[in-house]
């Protein structure tokens, strides 16, 4: 009987056996004894080591002189049965030369961790699938327990990560909180994978990135897909070369302003038309902006009628497909003699939210011609930007970003996040 009162059942010889093999336990380590306290309902599994005067450095893997021990530590590893499993040891410290002292690498455990490596592998893979709530009140863990196992395996992702080639990237930006609380997102297209997440969506956002690439890595950048956002453009101009013939100017950025545009007609115009009874407009919102193709078609015919009218509107909506319909140009001279036809035509629409937008993309247009040699979009960015949004519902808010930075990384990034141990 333990003193506390808990009642301690010490395990034969081969039980401490089998313990060493499912802990995959080697010399110099080994089981000296295993208890199960059946109340509360957990198995302690003691470990010691040989007595060795040098270790290897956990730094540079040098034979180093024995130092100390830390006191005894406790890690939690898988449960046994539905037993709580808790694994003791005195980490044994060395003295390096040339980094001095330091605790040497345990087999079972990676640094500073709490948690064997066998358990936050298990946890890693529930998080993948599952809330953070939902992991920990299934593993019986805190917020700031899981929020810890996140971040250990970013940062070993993250220095996991090789330098590879990054042909495309897609510049974006996510909302953190209401109230224009942003973070600039940098994705390689390529792969679909997250590269690197900064707060706020300003210049030295961007500038931020610039200096985790190599130099191979930035020379071989082709294109940067983007919205017309002047600081993300300042950034890329500063930092890639002959920038101007690689920047593109997102397509559907360029659709999304013409829809906004468009909508904006339609509702000074169906406020006037109900003024006088006719509520031919209303609720036709979304009609003027999703593809008629995807329609029921009942619904398509009733769009055709209105599409054909007289309404300003259908003008607006015939410019904005006509704008649309430059990407499905081959060659750039006649996508810009497009282009120029239907500006004039823009311009002398007689339509002020059309007009307006005409100007913005003739201003942008040098941008936005260059998808023709690249052809790339941030459509990869927007998917991606969907699941950070299932990220951020899951885990109903964050108590800081830099909990949000991790788990965008930890979900979008294509890391590598295991321990190294239970590799």
């Amino acid at each position: 009987m333990h003193p506390n009162g808990v009642s301690i059942h010490p395990i034969a010889m081969e039980d401490r056996e089998l313990y060493r093999r499912i802990l995959g336990i080697e010399s110099p380590w080994s089981v000296t004894s295993v208890d199960l306290q059946l109340t509360p309902k957990e198995v302690h599994i003691y470990l010691a080591h040989e007595d060795l005067p040098t270790w290897p450095c956990a730094e540079c893997a040098a034979p180093s002189k024995l130092y100390d021990h830390q006191p005894e530590r406790l890690w939690r590893h898988l449960d046994t049965c539905q037993f709580r499993t808790i694994l003791h040891a005195d980490p044994p410290r060395s003295q390096c030369p040339t980094h001095g002292v330091r605790v040497v690498k345990l087999p079972w455990a990676e640094p500073s961790s709490r948690f064997t490596a066998l358990f936050e592998a298990l946890a890693i893979a529930w998080l993948k699938a599952a809330s953070q709530k939902a992991v920990g009140e299934q593993l019986g863990l805190s917020w700031d327990e899981v929020h810890g196992i996140m971040d250990r395996a970013v940062k070993r992702g993250l220095a996991r990560r090789q330098a590879e080639p990054i042909r495309h990237l897609g510049v974006d930006e996510k909302a953190f909180r209401k109230g224009h609380k942003y973070m600039t997102v940098v994705n390689d297209l390529t792969r679909g994978r997250v590269l690197y997440v900064a707060e706020d969506r300003k210049q030295e956002s961007l500038d931020g990135f610039w200096g985790t690439l190599t130099e191979g890595q930035s020379k071989g950048i082709e294109a940067v897909a983007m919205d017309m956002w002047d600081p993300y453009v300042a950034s890329v101009r500063a930092h890639v070369a002959e920038a101007d013939k690689k920047i593109v100017f997102d397509k559907f950025h360029v659709a999304q302003y013409l829809g906004k545009a468009v909508d904006e007609v339609r509702r000074k115009e169906n406020k006037a038309l109900r003024a006088e009874g006719d509520d031919r407009l209303k609720g036709t919102r979304y009609d003027w902006l999703c593809n008629p193709a995807t329609m029921d078609p009942e619904d398509r015919r009733a769009f055709a009628a209105l599409r054909q009218s007289e309404l300003k509107t259908a003008r607006a909506w015939a410019l904005k497909e006509t704008a649309m319909s430059l990407y499905t140009y081959v060659y750039e001279g006649p996508a810009r003699k497009h282009f120029q036809w239907w500006y004039g035509w823009a311009v002398r629409s007689r339509l002020g939210p059309m007009k307006e937008v005409a100007g913005m993309l003739k201003r942008r247009f040098a941008n936005i011609i260059t998808y023709l040699k690249h052809r790339i979009t941030n459509a990869t960015s927007e998917s991606i930007n969907a699941k950070i949004q299932w990220v951020k519902y899951t885990a109903r808010g964050f108590r800081n970003k830099q909990n949000f930075i991790n788990a965008i990384y930890f979900h979008c990034g294509g890391l590598d996040l295991a321990p190294a141990a239970t590799k």
